[in-house]
């Protein structure tokens, strides 16, 4: 039997780790409690109010102040609200305030802790399938899981689809404007779908997801959107969505949880005008784990293992690209799907967009 190496054990270190591991279930708790606090109005009842007492914040949310009471003082402990002990009252600063209500800011972070609590709820899920190599599909997830990804990823689309990444691709605005065909792929709950029908209404779009349950929550937003005139929802896979002729395909955050993303790029190619363009929307990642050892990439990996890639080893071939696939195997895939043309036209500190071409 190989030799088992001993290494000398640092006090220090080893109590430094604890008290970060003390931090990360707090942090983890906070995961809930944010959502809580969402849920219940309490950060919006907060919202410009000026320092609030419990009970003050529980008579405008109609909530009992004893749990108020402790929500507050765990939302200070984590630097989300303010105290002061003078007065014993709290103020959400106004940052916060952004972060935690304005739906329409693209730090919107309600969402982002909404698809987490969903994750963590459905990871005993997770457990049995890492024992099994079986899959799970994004079917199986709870609610907060599809409610939380669409909140989180919809400020980033609103604020930067029309007026950054569309334009970055060659030729498409002035396609959109005249009149194209869009087909946007993975469209969930229709999010992405209804900013580009609202922005270019000359235009008409077809959005496809293969999840029942997203493409009726899709249509009703869109009828709620008044843009039911230009947008149809269907249900269908990536490798088998239906049409021809389209000027413009996107994929917005899922091209990595597909079972065979080469499959669906070779439908892609099929489903195009000559001189069509595909949008690839894909988490920021780099190419070596070593470039994604930061928060985002932490963040991303642990979606990853508890939703991206249990998503593509539940349906056929199951290459699990991972949700911080990084640029060269986006590259790659849309190469074995016939494209001959392939850039990185934009990103943030969450996103990469990149432009395929025939």
């Amino acid at each position: 039997m190989a030799a088992i190496e001993q290494q000398p054990l640092d006090p220090e270190k080893l109590q430094t780790f604890v008290f970060r591991a003390v931090e990360e279930v707090g942090a983890t708790l906070n995961a809930a409690l944010v959502v809580m606090g969402d849920k219940l109005g309490l950060y919006r009842a907060l919202a410009g109010a000026g320092p609030l007492t419990p009970a003050e914040l529980a008579g405008r949310t109609g909530t009992a102040e004893r749990y108020v009471r402790e929500w507050l003082n765990a939302q200070a402990a984590g630097g989300y609200v303010d105290y002061d002990p003078d007065t014993c009252r709290y103020t959400l600063p106004p940052e916060q305030t952004v972060a935690l209500t304005d739906e329409d800011s693209p730090a919107y972070l309600p969402g982002f802790f909404q698809i987490a609590l969903g994750s963590v709820h459905d990871s005993p899920r997770i457990t049995d399938a890492v024992r099994s190599g079986a899959g799970v599909g994004w079917h199986d997830h709870v609610h907060d899981v599809h409610e939380g990804c669409e909140r989180f990823f919809r400020p980033g689309y609103n604020a930067n689809l029309v007026s950054a990444w569309l334009p970055a691709l060659d030729g498409v605005v002035d396609k959109l404007e005249r009149g194209a065909s869009v087909a946007d792929v993975g469209c969930g709950h229709g999010a992405s779908t209804i900013v580009m029908a609202q922005a270019f209404p000359n235009s008409t779009y077809a959005g496809f997801d293969y999840h029942d349950g997203s493409i009726t929550t899709a249509r009703e937003r869109a009828a709620d959107a008044g843009v039911g005139d230009r947008v149809r929802f269907e249900t269908a896979p990536a490798s088998a969505y239906a049409g021809a002729g389209y000027d413009l395909v996107t994929m917005f955050d899922c091209l990595h949880d597909i079972g065979d993303p080469v499959g669906a790029a070779r439908h892609v190619r099929s489903t195009l005008a000559p001189d069509g363009t595909w949008m690839i929307v894909e988490p920021a990642a780099g190419d070596r784990v070593e470039d994604n050892l930061n928060p985002v990439g932490r963040a991303y990996y642990s979606f990853s293992t508890l939703l991206c890639t249990p998503a593509s080893l539940s349906q056929e071939v199951g290459l699990a690209l991972g949700a911080q696939a990084g640029e060269a195997r986006i590259r790659e895939v849309t190469e074995r799907g016939g494209f001959t043309r392939f850039r990185r036209v934009a990103e943030t500190p969450f996103n990469l967009v990149f432009e395929a071409r025939p």
